[in-house]
């Protein structure tokens, strides 16, 4: 059996939030399916309608899984479309039945009837599934199943894998075990093993200039997140936090841009509760832009978005780490250990819970902020470790579907989490460590298989029956 090839630019994509599991990964569902229609011929369909199930259905309206879908079969990319522009289509598709179908053919199109939610059944799969059905002028009809199975990977019924890109990749890591070994082989750290993987797909300068314009992506959504202030959408009426937080932190010192606010933010010092306040800002601001349909990068998951971007500009504030190389290396290693949770475990909280989100984005963070600060191999893998250890059994129950509470403050724990995870790693002698990183990856994994399905992003357990609806919980 072939093994998945999994790039850097798999685990960080660009795309629109609230969810990468349920928004990226129908919208790139609907973007293949129209390829299919392409090949038929556009001017022979007659009808299309979206059938979602499972955690689809269940917390789809919360995460915009309709409009996702729709934006997707009218043509527009979640890279490129214009995030304000959402509502305004959705409203012009819903109010005249018409879609204009990749972009090229009106077709009749109603969401309230042509997207239908079955909301008590279940793929046997996985339960991200959506089918599309179409009819042509011929009188052909094709049904079409995808799974949204984390992270934004989209599988087709019948495919193997996530990314559906399978190479020949010189170093090939499957376990934590591999990885080590291929160190050890090339005396390269982490990220050097990584970066040869890369240049199986593209040049070293295209894999680092990618890189550096997610890591721009990354830095211009914590920078609008701490400055826009509101209520986020959805009903719940949670307060955006992350504005008011940096306006206390930056007390009243003038800035223009991100450049000088982070040399406003290195000013106020290195204590231990104003760089925890930053770190936990840095956070909220790319999670409350996700809640609210903005642009994010997935990290792994856009639900997790603000926990590796929190935990670099960390590392660029506080740790002198505002350089392209540095930066570079650090996302290069975070995106090899998320590589081995999707292929050890799942990136995806309807599998496994918060856990497949929070714990792998943390686990990431401080496996990349320990080989910044000039860990070993054998630290970084053990800081990894330690970051999950400490997010086993987390579950996702998001009040009213929505990637709000308890999301948003989850990031800022995860980003602490992590940086804490790298500095007992750095003190500490792997050697005598009981647990590896394979050893919590196959944990996870069997915790996510026993975890009762309420606890997988259904809104059906925990914090999400315990909150009444319409109250404000933040």
């Amino acid at each position: 059996m072939a093994k998945e090839s999994i790039s850097v630019f798999d685990i960080f994509k660009i795309g629109i939030g609230p969810s990468s599991s349920h928004t990226l990964g129908p919208w790139r569902a609907a973007q293949r399916f129209i390829s299919t229609l392409k090949e038929k011929g556009l001017d022979k369909v007659t009808s299309v309608k979206v059938l979602l199930y499972g955690s689809l259905a269940k917390t789809g309206k919360g995460h915009g899984t309709d409009v996702a879908v729709i934006l997707g079969l009218c043509g527009e990319d979640p890279v490129t479309f214009d995030v304000n522009e959402i509502n305004p289509r959705i409203e012009q598709i819903t109010e005249n039945r018409i879609m204009n179908l990749a972009g090229e053919r009106e077709l009749p199109f109603d969401p309230a009837v042509d997207v239908v939610f079955f909301y008590e059944e279940s793929l046997p799969f996985h339960p991200n599934a959506l089918t599309f059905l179409c009819s042509f002028n011929t009188g052909e009809k094709i049904a079409q199943t995808y799974y949204s199975i984390g992270g934004g990977f989209v599988v087709k019924e019948g495919e193997e894998g996530g990314s559906g890109d399978f190479v020949h990749l010189p170093y090939p890591i499957e376990k934590a075990e591999y990885l080590l070994a291929a160190c050890d082989k090339t005396g390269l750290g982490i990220a050097g093993v990584v970066m040869e993987n890369e240049k199986t797909w593209r040049s070293e300068e295209d894999t680092k200039k990618g890189i550096l314009e997610i890591w721009g992506v990354m830095r211009d959504c914590i920078f609008r997140g701490a400055h826009i202030s509101g209520i986020l959408p959805g009903g719940l009426n949670v307060t955006r936090r992350a504005a008011e937080l940096n306006k206390n932190l930056t007390d009243g010192k003038p800035y223009n841009n991100y450049d000088e606010w982070l040399a406003v933010i290195r000013s106020g010092g290195q204590s231990f509760m104003y760089t925890l306040d930053w770190v936990s800002c840095f956070a909220l601001a790319v999670n409350e832009e996700n809640a609210s349909f903005s642009r994010v990068v997935t990290a792994p998951t856009n639900g997790a978005a603000g926990v590796v971007p929190a935990v670099l500009l960390y590392f660029i504030a506080f740790c002198d780490g505002n350089d392209d190389e540095k930066i570079i290396k650090f996302l290069l290693t975070a995106s090899e250990i998320g590589s081995i949770f999707k292929k050890g475990a799942t990136l995806s909280a309807a599998m496994g819970g918060c856990q497949a989100e929070i714990g792998v984005s943390s686990s990431m963070a401080a496996a990349a902020l320990t080989e910044a600060l000039g860990g070993s191999v054998e630290q970084c893998l053990m800081a990894a470790e330690i970051a999950m250890e400490h997010h086993l059994g987390l579950t996702c129950d998001p009040v009213g579907g929505l990637v709000q509470v308890p999301c948003i403050e989850r990031n800022t724990m995860g980003a602490i989490k992590a940086i804490t995870a790298t500095q007992l790693a750095l003190k500490s002698n792997p050697d005598h460590a009981r647990i590896t990183l394979d050893d919590v990856v196959n944990t996870m994994h069997e915790t996510a298989k026993d975890m009762n399905h309420k606890y997988k992003e259904t809104a059906e357990g925990g914090l999400a029956i315990q909150v009444p609806l319409g109250l404000s919980e933040c």
